[in-house]
């Protein structure tokens, strides 16, 4: 791509970005009972790693509205981009592809060099959405990005965004909006971890009990309450050979 049309692009994504957060902002307000609490622990200007658990395709945007301080990148399954007006939405917004199916090493080289270039990151360990159920045994690529980067982990949790379209608006009609709620929990401390394949699974699972700690008890899944020092950390069976 020549400078011209780099520059052109980025000016486009910057525009598309801040327009779907303004309009997503608007229908927030006006649809929902929308709060957010935690946005502080956010740092203001250097890159960091948000992982959340996945319930609804608008948790991208919804997080990235959540946050009026910071401009996030996230990933996507590779799909969504062979989509012919859905794949231009994605790239302008600023995200990227990732491949659901192993590992894939084009988007953990574009996730360090996004964040080498100060970037804060949104990734959703589970690789799944939920649709508003408890949470799932996570992949461990979140993990492996955080290790190899030495950048700061913050937990976020989305609790109600599993709306229904047009359901939503029926509820809004008649005064039963439903609540959204966004919480961005302190960072998660990794600095005993190295980066390796072990140690990426023992800090997926700290992770992910950071999350399910911020989570009603019933939406904890398999990270609820404390490990046993004889347990094995709970990652996504995919993944472990």
């Amino acid at each position: 791509m020549l400078p011209g049309k780099i520059i052109a692009f980025g000016l486009v994504t910057i525009i598309v970005y801040h327009g779907l957060i303004a309009l997503l902002r608007l229908a927030l307000f006006s649809l929902s009972k929308w709060t957010v609490t935690g946005a502080d622990n956010i740092p203001a200007d250097k890159a960091c790693i948000l992982v959340s658990n996945h319930v609804h395709i608008l948790d991208p945007p919804l997080v990235a509205a959540s946050l009026r301080s910071r401009r996030i990148r996230t990933m996507a399954k590779q799909e969504l981009f062979d989509l012919p007006l859905i794949g231009w939405v994605f790239s302008a917004y600023g995200a990227y592809s990732v491949k659901r199916s192993g590992r894939d090493s084009q988007a953990l080289r574009k996730s360090l060099r996004l964040l080498g270039d100060g970037e804060a990151l949104l990734l959703f360990a589970e690789g799944t959405r939920s649709s508003g159920g408890p949470l799932r045994p996570a992949h461990r690529g979140a993990a492996l990005i955080a290790l190899r980067s030495g950048d700061p982990v913050i937990p976020v949790t989305i609790t109600g965004s599993n709306i229904r379209l047009p359901g939503v608006f029926f509820q809004w009609l008649f005064g039963d909006r439903p609540n959204i709620h966004v919480s961005f929990g302190e960072p998660v401390d990794l600095s005993d971890l190295e980066n390796g394949s072990r140690d990426a699974a023992e800090a997926t699972d700290r992770i992910m009990r950071r999350i399910a700690a911020l989570l009603p008890e019933q939406l904890k899944g398999p990270y609820g309450g404390e490990r046993s020092v004889d347990t094995s950390p709970v990652v996504a069976k995919d993944l472990e050979n």
